[in-house]
């Protein structure tokens, strides 16, 4: 399971590409997109698809390759295997198959985000992307906000607006790091209160690329020194 990067082609791993380079076989989400990493590598192999809507059926030619004495790779298209990507469900099915199951660890873009956010607390929740319909969406930031921990979430360019206004009527003083288009050449960063982030993204004349955030509710002042150890 290799992780690959999710913009700068510069920020792939070392051992992921000797792995890479190793293997017989590379299955991708995308053969397309794979294609274009392994070529920027110089990387001849072999692709074949395992995505969301194949991974199960395409689980099982996988194992039937590894039975074969075939080696294969896994990347999803952009970040950790199984990370808000397919991947899960072949690893699964691959150990239960008999066959041993090895990370090759790299960029995840909700850790990308969080490495640069400042201040978001101890712990975190990794909620994916959140659902498309309005009342599951609502709810389950209500959720996540009564936790009174930082969460992360994935959003396109198309609802990031709509999504965040929904959260500032539940959380008006909640706090935000945006990150749009992580790694890639016009990377943005955005931290502040909700309300000014939302301004900044209302001035532009559109919206585009790729959205992580995380989302840090107004916590209660709590010092480490107030902290007691029986």
């Amino acid at each position: 399971m290799v992780a690959t990067p999710i913009g700068n082609l510069e920020d792939i791993t070392l051992r992921a590409l000797k792995v890479l380079e190793s293997v017989d076989i590379v299955a991708c989400e995308d053969t397309r997109h794979t294609g274009h990493l392994l070529s920027h590598f110089n990387l001849k192999k072999r692709t074949i698809a395992c995505h969301a809507h194949n991974e199960e059926a395409s689980s099982m030619g996988i194992i039937m390759l590894l039975e074969q004495g075939n080696d294969i790779a896994y990347c999803s298209d952009a970040g950790t295997p199984g990370i808000s990507d397919p991947g899960s469900r072949l690893a699964e099915a691959v150990r239960n198959a008999g066959f041993a199951v090895v990370p090759i660890p790299g960029c995840s873009a909700v850790i990308t985000l969080l490495s640069a956010a400042g201040n978001v607390g101890r712990t975190f929740t990794f909620e994916g992307f959140l659902s498309p319909k309005k009342g599951r969406r609502t709810k389950r930031v209500s959720e996540l906000l009564e936790r009174g921990e930082t969460f992360v979430f994935y959003e396109s360019p198309f609802r990031v607006l709509k999504t965040l206004e929904e959260i500032r009527e539940i959380s008006p003083s909640c706090r935000l790091a945006i990150g749009r288009e992580l790694t890639k050449a016009f990377e943005e960063i955005i931290v502040g209160d909700i309300s000014t982030c939302i301004e900044s993204l209302e001035k532009r004349d559109a919206i585009k690329g790729e959205f992580a955030i995380a989302v840090t509710p107004q916590m209660k002042e709590k010092s480490d020194d107030n902290d007691q150890e029986d």
